[in-house]
């Protein structure tokens, strides 16, 4: 009797644990884990530089250039060279300018600088001092891009802009990250903008501070953007993988011939003092 009961209950425990289910059961599902900002800091001494104390071409150890007159998918007007009529370092400051000239179809030529493969980096504090622009259509930039793309082509794989400005909005400074979830083809990116006095006219030091929790951009020391790491993956933060440094000035396009173009402007210049890359300091 006691066999056949401890049987019986056996047969009904195995038959519940096989075939009897919960149906307000539901399979457990961790939430994201945003990381926690455990307050990095960054090296003081720079672990990468360009002063910019020479003469001549950009230094090729550090600078490659993207070359062609393709649009770059904002449907600009300039041409692309690796030419010291675009690009030259002389008295302490790289020029990058942008001249009236054909070439490649276009009627304007520019310089866009690169360190990528040359130098690439992940987190860090990079710092420019710079003097921007002017006139309608001009559309300087200091900016980042990932070099491998490995969540896929662009936003997927995002991109951080240091500094973007557009002639036609003198003095206005933007910081933006573009992701996946975030970007301005959305109207959802996240941009910080500021007024900027003298940017024209005068240097002004452009920021990034870069940790596994944010991306911040800063002008001057004062913080414009900070994009924040949820935790839920690449869409909203590509950020985890090696970026490099972009220099260039774009003319007309979507946004810099937003307003038009000024064709009497010409040349048009960026000048760089320099510019420093400051190692996070892991914890």
């Amino acid at each position: 009797m006691r066999f056949t009961l401890y049987i019986s209950v056996l047969s009904l425990l195995a038959l519940f644990g096989c075939s009897g289910k919960n149906t307000d059961a539901q399979p457990f599902i961790s939430k994201p884990t945003p990381p926690v900002d455990k307050g990095w800091a960054f090296e003081t001494t720079a672990f990468w530089q360009d002063e910019f104390d020479y003469n001549g071409k950009p230094d090729v150890n550090k600078w490659d250039y993207d070359i062609g007159g393709s649009g770059w998918g904002n449907n600009e007007l300039q041409y692309y060279t690796n030419s010291t009529n675009n690009a030259n370092v002389a008295n302490g400051k790289l020029t990058i300018t942008l001249r009236k000239e054909d070439m490649g179809g276009r009627s304007y030529t520019s310089a866009r600088l690169v360190t990528r493969k040359k130098f690439d980096f992940l987190y860090g504090r990079v710092e420019i001092k710079a003097k921007l622009p002017s006139g309608k259509g001009t559309w300087p930039a200091l900016w980042t891009l990932p070099t491998d793309y490995e969540y896929g082509n662009w936003p997927a794989s995002g991109e951080f802009d240091i500094m973007e400005h557009v002639g036609y909005d003198p003095n206005v400074v933007h910081v933006s990250a573009h992701t996946d979830k975030y970007n301005f083809k959305l109207q959802n990116g996240k941009t910080g903008t500021r007024t900027v006095d003298n940017a024209m006219s005068e240097y002004h030091t452009y920021r990034m501070d870069w940790t596994p929790y944010s991306v911040k951009g800063f002008v001057d020391g004062v913080l414009l953007l900070e994009y924040v790491n949820d935790g839920t993956g690449s869409a909203e933060w590509p950020f985890d993988k090696r970026f490099h440094l972009l220099f260039n000035i774009a003319f007309g396009g979507d946004w810099g011939g937003a307003q038009g173009i000024d064709t009497n402007i010409f040349p048009a210049t960026m000048d760089v003092d320099y510019v420093r890359y400051y190692k996070m300091i892991d914890k």
